[in-house]
C-alpha cells in the first residue's frame, strides 16, 4: 500500500513555520524559544506569511513541499561566536531550526543570510 500526503497537509505545516517573525544566527542548538537569547548572535525582523516577501511554499522538487526562506544581507552582529544554526521564532515559540555552515562571527560586522529551503519530504 502507498503512503502520502496531499500537498495541502504539508502546506498546513510550513503555513505555521512561516509564522516567524524573527529570524536569529546562533553559535548552538536552543532547546527551546527561552534558550534563544543565550545563544543568539544576530538577528533580523522577518515578515511572516508565504508570498510576503520572505518565505515561498512551493514543490519539494524530489519529494514532498519546502518552505523556501529568502536570502537576507547586512544583519548586524550583536554578538562574537561562532554561528552554527539558524532558527526562527514568532515572538513566544521556537518554530525552526536548521544548521548552517560553521563561521566565526564579529560584533559590529554584518552577516548575510542565504536563501535556504525548510524541506517536508514524503513518507517511504
Amino acid at each position: 500500500m502507498a503512503k502520502k500526503f496531499a500537498d495541502s497537509v504539508f502546506d498546513g505545516a510550513l503555513q505555521v513555520a512561516d509564522n516567524a517573525t524573527t529570524m536569529h544566527v546562533t553559535s548552538a542548538e536552543p532547546a527551546n524559544h527561552a534558550g534563544i537569547a543565550a545563544v543568539s548572535l544576530a538577528d533580523i525582523a522577518m515578515t511572516a506569511g508565504t508570498g510576503n516577501g520572505d518565505y515561498v511554499i512551493e514543490d519539494g522538487g524530489v519529494s514532498g513541499r519546502r518552505l523556501r526562506v529568502i536570502a537576507q544581507s547586512g544583519v548586524t552582529v550583536d554578538a562574537s561566536g561562532t554561528a552554527t544554526h539558524v532558527v526562527g521564532t514568532d515572538g513566544t515559540t521556537l518554530l525552526w531550526c536548521t544548521t548552517c555552515t560553521s563561521q566565526a562571527l564579529t560584533a559590529g560586522n554584518t552577516v548575510d543570510f542565504p536563501t535556504f529551503n525548510l524541506n517536508l519530504t514524503d513518507p517511504t
